[in-house]
Parts: structure tokens; sequence; C-alpha cells
């Protein structure tokens, strides 16, 4: 019998604002991939250089470094892992990030591995939560109440979510069921009653911390909706991602803390690295949770392709195309209709180092001249905000991408999309050879690797798309 009173606060590491999150994943992943495999002292070392360019500059103090390296990346996001032989590997989560941009699908992992008991914390620290025999998917659980609750036509604030679900010691014991979880809130609802987590001699701010944080992953993971007022909703148009945790709610953690034995040095060790490799594989589920444009409630005009394992990059590659297809015809056609059939798509034409050949379609002598432009696209919940003085962006090209930037020069260009929450955002970047030799951009030769900020962006682009979500 579910008994709503009994309350337990069971936190998670506290991370940073969404937006702050948003920006610095891309960040997280480059350090890592740039500097993996190597000595955990080099790791440690290198990680905190590469990072601070992009924190302000009274956030690059060694302790903030250290967090965002140890908590926040490793501990929280699973990026990166330390193997027996004392060397740092990065994550399968990263390398995936990596390749598709995907921001959202590598919050839906994260959060569909999420559980507790876990190794986020040293074991003596999640003590209290062995002694109370804390076993539960926290989101699984969460997504299943939200669906009772959108059936029923009701949104639920973070404060019912805190102290009926995230909070509640039945819930986190894995005892209690979704329908009767449900029924308690309504009841109280009925009655008039506001239930609230209290903490003797705290505020309210430290009560609701970890409940915040845990539905502040949902919304980056793109499953959650939340506004002011402290409601959540389901994002109905990830709804098969949805069911996938949902369905879940009853199963186990796959990782079993309780075999270990943590009383003793060796088996706390051994729990540690176990953890922090199970942790950062991806889940047998990973590829059902690309995002779509529309599942962020943009581009419904863009074709959806039939998905195939393994094939993430290309679809966000050909949603990125896609847009910036029409965009191209629509500005070519406003400048001079008889050019239109010059916009040609040739992101399947292999070698050519660039998506879609364009013209540059502006007055003056150069009008009819060829555009050679190469898409970039990528998926996240918030905007990129370009009045942050240290924002920045990567983003990989090919030897063949960058050969063809050279030889194109002032008529090659990046278009850098974004496919964020009800919006498309767009940055042209022009003559990316020659912003190399004046320092606005850096070109690494790896792929090869562009870092960008601000001062690079020649133009940006903002299409509004007016829909409920």
């Amino acid at each position: 019998m579910y008994n709503r009173l009994n309350q337990f606060r069971c936190i998670i590491i506290r991370g940073k604002s969404q937006k702050e999150i948003d920006d610095l994943l891309p960040a997280y992943a480059k350090v890592i991939d740039d500097i993996t495999p190597c000595t955990s002292e080099d790791f440690s070392k290198k990680f905190n250089e590469l990072l601070a360019p992009y924190l302000s500059t009274d956030k690059r103090l060694k302790k903030t470094l250290d967090n965002h390296r140890t908590e926040i990346a490793g501990k929280l996001f699973g990026m990166y892992y330390v193997e027996d032989d004392g060397y740092v590997y990065a994550s399968d989560r990263t390398k995936k990030f990596l390749k598709d941009n995907d921001q959202p699908a590598f919050f839906k992992d994260l959060c569909y591995k999420m559980q507790f008991p876990n190794g986020m914390q040293k074991p003596q620290t999640f003590q209290p939560l062995l002694d109370n025999k804390i076993s539960i998917r926290p989101n699984a659980f969460l997504l299943r109440i939200l669906q009772l609750a959108a059936d029923k036509h009701l949104i639920l604030s973070k404060r019912e979510i805190g102290f009926y679900i995230l909070n509640s010691l039945d819930v986190l014991q894995g005892i209690a069921v979704p329908e009767e979880v449900m029924e308690a809130i309504e009841e109280d609802r009925n009655n008039g009653i506001e239930r609230k987590i209290e903490t003797e001699g705290k505020a309210s701010s430290y009560n609701y911390q970890h409940i915040n944080e845990q539905i502040n992953y949902l919304e980056l993971a793109n499953l959650v909706y939340t506004n002011n007022l402290g409601e959540v909703w389901l994002n109905q148009n990830e709804k098969d991602a949805i069911q996938i945790f949902a369905s879940d709610w009853n199963k186990a953690p796959n990782f079993d803390v309780y075999a270990y034995d943590l009383s003793e040095v060796d088996g706390r060790k051994r729990f540690e690295v176990d953890w922090t490799v199970y942790y950062g594989k991806l889940s047998d589920k990973v590829q059902q949770f690309d995002t779509t444009a529309r599942a962020l409630g943009v581009a419904d005009e863009l074709p959806t392709k039939k998905k195939d394992s393994g094939q993430s990059t290309v679809e966000i590659g050909d949603e990125g195309e896609a847009f910036v297809l029409e965009y191209e015809k629509r500005r070519v056609f406003q400048f001079n209709p008889r050019l239109v059939n010059r916009v040609l798509a040739l992101g399947k034409t292999r070698g050519l180092g660039y998506d879609i050949q364009s013209v540059v379609a502006e007055a003056g002598d150069k009008a009819d001249f060829a555009k050679y432009i190469e898409v970039k696209s990528t998926k996240r919940v918030t905007e990129p905000d370009l009045s942050d003085a240290y924002w920045m962006d990567t983003l990989n090209i090919t030897r063949n991408e960058w050969i063809a930037a050279q030889q194109h020069g002032e008529f090659y260009c990046i278009y850098r999309v974004y496919f964020v929450r009800g919006r498309v955002l767009m940055y042209v970047i022009n003559n990316i050879h020659k912003k190399q030799i004046e320092n606005k951009i850096d070109v690494v030769p790896l792929t090869y690797r562009i870092d960008f900020g601000k001062d690079a962006i020649d133009q940006i682009v903002i299409e509004e798309i007016k829909k409920n979500v």
C-alpha cells in the first residue's frame, strides 16, 4: 500500500543551467576526444587547460574546472572512463555524440540509464540508499506517471512530482505502482491538500534542488516540457521514446549495486570501475533515441527518412540539407527567379566537399557566380547565446571539405543549422579559409575540426515555427 508520507531525499550531482549544459556538452566532448587516450594525470591537466577558454575568467578556478571534469563530464554524464591500466578513454556515449551532434539523444540515453542507487557518489555517501533498500529507474516511473496524467488531461507540478514520486520512499524502493500514486495525487487535489517537501532548517531551494535537476535532464532530453509556473508535461512528439521509458517502470535497475561488497576496499574499487564503464556505454535502446526536427517542434515540411541502424548522422544531415536547400531556393528566387534551377542538392555525391551548390544572388558583378555550401546541423533544446562573450562552437569537416574551402575561397561557406525547440537558427560562415588566416577560426587537422566564435559569423537566419507544442 503506497504511503505518500514516507519521504526520502535521493539526490544526484548538481549540474548547471540548461543553456550552460547545452553549450558545454560539445566542449566536453571535443576536449575529451582531443586528449584521450591518456594517463589520468595528463587527462586532469589537459582537460582543465582546454576547457578554460569556454568559461568566463571568474569561472576558470581550478576547483571549478575540476568540478566540470570529474563531477559533470565524468560522473554525471559518463563521458569518459578509466581502465585498470590507469588510462582514460572516451566513452561510447561521447563517441556517438561526436558523430551525430544530437544533444537530446545524448540526454535520452543518459536519463534511460539513470538509476538509484548508482555510482555517481562515493559508496559511503549512498550507504543510506542501500540501508533503505532503494531500487528504482526514476525516469521510467516518472514518465509512466506523466502518461497517466496526460490520459486524465492533468498537468502535474514539480512540487507534486517531487513529493509523490522522486522524494517518495515507497516509489524509490520499487514497491509503489504508478496507478496508486496517481490516485493519491488526485485524492489530495480533490480534498484541497497541497503536499510539500519540508526539511527542518532548510529552505525550499534545498528541498527541491534534486527534483529540479532530474526534471531538467528530462527536458534536455526533449521528453518533457516545463513552464514558469512549475508545471511539467510530456512532449507528445517523443511518444515512442517516452513509451520505451514508461514500459520499464517496474524493471529493476540494470546495474546491481547490491552485488558488491562495499565494506571492503577492493569491493569499493571494483564497484567504482565497473560502474564508470557501464554508465558510459550506450543503452540497448540508443538507436531508438535519435531526435527528429519534428520532435523539437520544427520543420514539419522536411522529409523524414526511414531509420536504419547506425545512420543517425546521415539523417541529421538530410534534415539540415533539406532546410538549407529550401532556404536557398527562396533566397535566390527573391533575387532572380531565373537562377533558381541552379540551386542543387549534391550531398549524396561523394568527394565534392560541399552539400549544396547555389548562386551568390547578391547585388554586384558576381551575382550569378556559383556558391558552394557545406551544411552542418545539430539539435539541442536551448538556443546558442551569441551575447555570451565566451560562446564557442565546434564542428568537424572532412579533408575533401577543407580542400573545397581552399579552392573556392570566398564562394565557399558553412551553414551551421541549429534545430532547437520551436525554431531553426542558421549561422552563415563565409570563406572559412580566409577566416583561418585571419585567426577568426581555428582549424585543427584531425578530420578537420573548426572551432569558431561569434566574430566568425556573417549572417544569422531565424525561422520561427508557429505551432502548438
